[in-house]
């Protein structure tokens, strides 16, 4: 650990504030690539990089996903059927995808979350300019959604957002309120997958020194104590800028972070 080192975490974590805010992501999109790159150079072993980066994605999203709830609730960004029947489905999924993660070798990850982050950002972009809804599912099937949207977030080190924001918004719930449910999701996905991490990852040799199974407790702090500042501000951008914008956002946003794990 150096200035430097900590510096650049806190950096990190200004930023996953103001998208955690204003997109409903946790902020895994943007911390998993980014401890790819800055772990090793912190003497962390490359073999043990990703899954050190997925867990201590997720934990952090734990605190900045929970933070960006309590202030989406201000605003009224809730919608209370959503959360209510995702929820159980999540917290299943998420740990079945932090198991999955664990078995996969680690040199397949980066590239099986590039994939995953491409086709979300292909398919919030066409939903742009999509206009027709359909009706919410019942409770059975959005759990179901919920165990699919959690399995693919853990396993990606994220915290749902990428997927329940499009999934809520096809489903007729207004963008906003839509940023504001993903957020609690994410909460509960990142606690899930990260109990998981933690739980695989207590066996394992060689973890770097102040490490909780996967979870890297010094990028936790950093990172965390940034995030939660800022999520507030990217809360209110959220509800004041127009749908439409939310979306080219995201979209770009996420074609831009999966073509860069793409060519690792």
């Amino acid at each position: 650990m150096n200035i430097e080192f900590i510096s650049e975490l806190m950096l990190l974590g200004s930023v996953v504030g103001v998208l955690a805010g204003l997109l409903g992501i946790g902020g895994g999109l943007i911390v998993v690539p980014a401890l790819l790159y800055l772990l090793p150079n912190a003497g962390i072993p490359a073999g043990l990089a990703m899954q050190i980066a997925l867990a201590t994605s997720l934990s952090t999203i734990v605190l900045t996903s929970g933070s960006s709830a309590l202030n989406h609730l201000r605003f009224g960004n809730i919608d209370v059927f959503a959360i209510k029947w995702l929820i159980p489905g999540v917290v299943c999924g998420g740990f079945i995808g932090a198991t999955l993660a664990e078995m996969i070798p680690a040199e397949y990850l980066p590239r099986i979350f590039g994939v995953i982050v491409f086709i979300l950002a292909v398919q919030m972009f066409r939903s742009i300019r999509v206009q027709a809804f359909k009706p919410m599912p019942g409770p059975g099937v959005t759990s179901l959604s919920g165990i699919f949207i959690g399995i693919i977030a853990s396993l990606a080190g994220i915290g749902g957002g990428a997927l329940s924001v499009p999934f809520l918004n096809r489903h007729g719930v207004e963008m906003r309120k839509a940023v504001g449910s993903s957020s609690v999701c994410g909460c509960v996905i990142a606690i899930s997958g990260m109990l998981g991490f933690i739980w695989h990852g207590v066996t394992v040799d060689n973890l770097p020194e102040y490490s909780l199974g996967y979870v890297y407790l010094p990028a936790l702090l950093f990172i965390s104590c940034t995030s939660i500042v800022l999520t507030k501000f990217g809360a209110r951008l959220a509800t004041e800028l127009p749908t439409s914008i939310l979306k080219k956002i995201f979209s770009v946003f996420l074609m831009f972070v999966s073509v860069h794990m793409l060519m690792r």
